[in-house]
């Protein structure tokens, strides 16, 4: 008779245990082998009346699913922005370009609040919406010129919505079939993006860069598979189409698949639908200008008519028009599923400069973190600023000038001191313009307490700046970050900023968390020693600013609290009857006499009342 005998081996018990060291322990075969070995000696000792089955693994998600256990779907994007609050927000950190941040502000928000509008009434059953044939998206196309900000616009908008993002430049692209990047790349870059997370990507942003060089040659006859061809192949997903995450005929594709099929026991979604993802595509367009124009001056032809003259191309581009467009280079479909255009203005040497003073422009940031990686701490002079957007504005480059200007200036620097001992690094105009005599002055014969005073000084200067951008921008910064900023809080904000690398909202996000964690003192003070501990404003920042000056943590106050002031209250307490105390910072830093003015004050008012009062009280 055959006898089947099914071994099932604990894997969990199997794997390699860790020592009382740490290390994994080496003598703890693996369980495969110990099911070959098994399965061998079987063999020998019954032949083949004895057989081992292994017991069938099955992925986690179907045991859940057996169970009677279903994964927490994830909620639908959850947006809440309207167009004020982007432009707001937008406006910290751009300089100019109002009317390209109102555009976009406005269409991007509508765009994500259309989404959430729909999805709210398909949830409740109230699904006309999504009937609708031809639903137009609000697809951007930014004309402008080099460096004035359009690529950095669109980053700190997807950081903003918390949605995927994606860039990529046109000239990578190629019509589908033809040797090139695939334009439906970006869709599978969306997801991952998202870490994997196909709704999400559904939600995403798409940034093309480089979009006018894709429009074909005027002078171009027939097909050209590196311009027109792109522009076809993105018509499809700008609109909404069903983009296959899997690329045809890829082996690593097909063996990721069954592997991931392996482990779930379900088959992935294995397309995104480009229906709700918005793209945003930008350009210079150097040579759309002149197209506009002549088709301006055709309409003015005639006796009497007078042709508007133009300072500037941005002047010209602001009367864009499809059919412009169209002459320039693109295929009609295409401009037609780029209903919404943004121009963006030339930047002048004092936006420029207005750039570099900006508390949260990265060009001076990033400068100040090049240096601080070797222990240097670098302030900035206004005139060194403005001679450095100066020489940014010769270049033509916009503010991408800017950084090739800083760093022409500060290299040598960069090179030489960190083989110093010199810590503190004052930009002045004389390290600008005489970078060489400055650096000697520097390194040969360092005055050390001249350093020190320009350093102050710049120092100083810096945390003016930083008040006077608070006080400027105070109602959205009030609105953004649910802070009261008080001259106390500005204060703060101002010290922490200067204090380390960051830009304004960072030092404003500080503060409040370290007002929020005082806060929560009174609370545990309440339930260990059931007091009621308040504390005034005073008392409040005062706190705040010792952490953000000092290394302490909120514990080691509350700790200290607990000791100047638990067993003074409870006796104040006792004496007074009362249980609800407010201290100020005066208290804080004086917690006995704070105690015993409580106290007599508790004294001097039993005084005044008479015995017969006392009577009656105590009746």
């Amino acid at each position: 008779r055959r006898m089947a005998v099914r071994f099932c081996l604990a894997e969990k018990t199997m794997k390699k245990k860790p020592s009382i060291s740490g290390n994994p322990s080496e003598s703890m075969p693996d369980p495969k082998e110990i099911e070959k070995e098994i399965g061998e000696f079987l063999a020998k000792k019954f032949g083949g009346d004895v057989k081992i089955v292994t017991p069938i693994e099955m992925p986690q998600e179907m045991i859940a699913e057996v169970s009677g256990q279903t994964a927490e779907k994830k909620e639908m994007l959850d947006f809440d922005l309207i167009p004020e609050d982007l432009f707001s927000y937008l406006d910290q950190y751009i300089v100019r370009q109002d009317e390209a941040k109102s555009v976009l502000a406005t269409k991007i928000c509508t765009h994500f609040n259309r989404i959430k509008h729909q999805h709210a009434r398909v949830q409740s059953g109230l699904d006309e919406v999504s009937d609708i044939v031809g639903t137009i998206k609000n697809n951007v196309l930014m004309i402008g010129p080099t460096g004035v900000g359009k690529t950095y616009m669109v980053k700190l908008i997807a950081k903003k919505l918390g949605v995927p993002f994606v860039k990529g430049d046109a000239t990578k692209f190629s019509e589908t079939g033809y040797v090139g990047g695939d334009v439906e790349d970006l869709i599978r870059d969306l997801v991952r993006e998202a870490d994997g997370d196909i709704e999400m990507a559904g939600y995403g942003i798409i940034y093309i860069d480089e979009i006018d060089k894709i429009a074909s040659s005027r002078n171009l006859i027939g097909s050209d598979i590196s311009r027109t061809g792109v522009q076809r192949a993105l018509l499809k997903p700008m609109e909404e189409t069903e983009v296959e995450l899997k690329v045809p005929h890829d082996p690593i594709s097909m063996i990721q698949e069954i592997e991931r099929f392996r482990k779930t026991g379900k088959r992935d979604q294995s397309s995104v639908n480009t229906k709700n993802i918005l793209f945003i595509m930008s350009g210079a367009f150097s040579d759309l200008g002149d197209i506009i124009y002549k088709r301006l001056a055709k309409q003015k032809i005639g006796f009497g008519a007078t042709l508007a003259k133009h300072k500037q191309n941005t002047d010209i581009l602001r009367h864009t028009r499809s059919e412009d467009l169209v002459e320039f280079g693109f295929e009609s479909e295409f401009i037609g599923r780029l209903p919404v255009h943004a121009v963006f203005e030339h930047l002048s040497e004092d936006d420029l400069y207005k750039i570099l003073k900006n508390p949260n422009n990265p060009v001076i940031l990033s400068k100040k973190l090049d240096f601080a990686a070797y222990g240097i701490d670098i302030k900035f002079e206004d005139e060194a600023l403005k001679t450095l957007a100066k020489r940014a504005f010769e270049e033509h480059t916009g503010a991408r000038g800017l950084v090739s200007s800083i760093e022409n200036a500060l290299l040598l620097f960069e090179k030489t001191l960190p083989s110093t001992l010199i810590n503190l690094f004052p930009v002045t105009l004389d390290v600008i313009e005489n970078p060489e005599n400055a650096l000697k002055q520097l390194t040969d014969s360092p005055d050390v307490e001249k350093i020190q005073q320009d350093f102050n000084r710049l120092a100083r200067e810096e945390k003016a700046g930083i008040k006077d951008y608070i006080e400027a921008k105070k109602k959205e910064l009030v609105k953004k970050h649910s802070l009261s900023l008080t001259l106390s809080h500005i204060e703060i904000a101002t010290e922490y900023y200067t204090s380390n690398i960051v830009d304004i909202g960072t030092a404003l996000k500080k503060i409040k968390h370290f007002a929020d964690e005082v806060k929560k003192i009174e609370l545990f003070f309440y339930k260990n020693h059931d007091i009621n501990f308040v504390m005034e404003e005073d008392a409040i920042d005062f706190f705040i600013e010792q952490l953000v000056k000092t290394d302490s943590h909120v514990d080691d106050i509350y700790e200290k609290l607990s000791k100047d002031f638990e067993y003074g209250l409870k006796l104040a307490r006792d004496k007074t009857g009362r249980n609800r105390f407010f201290i100020t910072k005066e208290a804080i830093l004086n917690p006995e006499t704070y105690i015993g003015q409580l106290i007599k004050e508790d004294l001097k008012s039993k005084d005044l009342v008479s015995p017969k009062e006392r009577l009656e009280q105590k009746l």
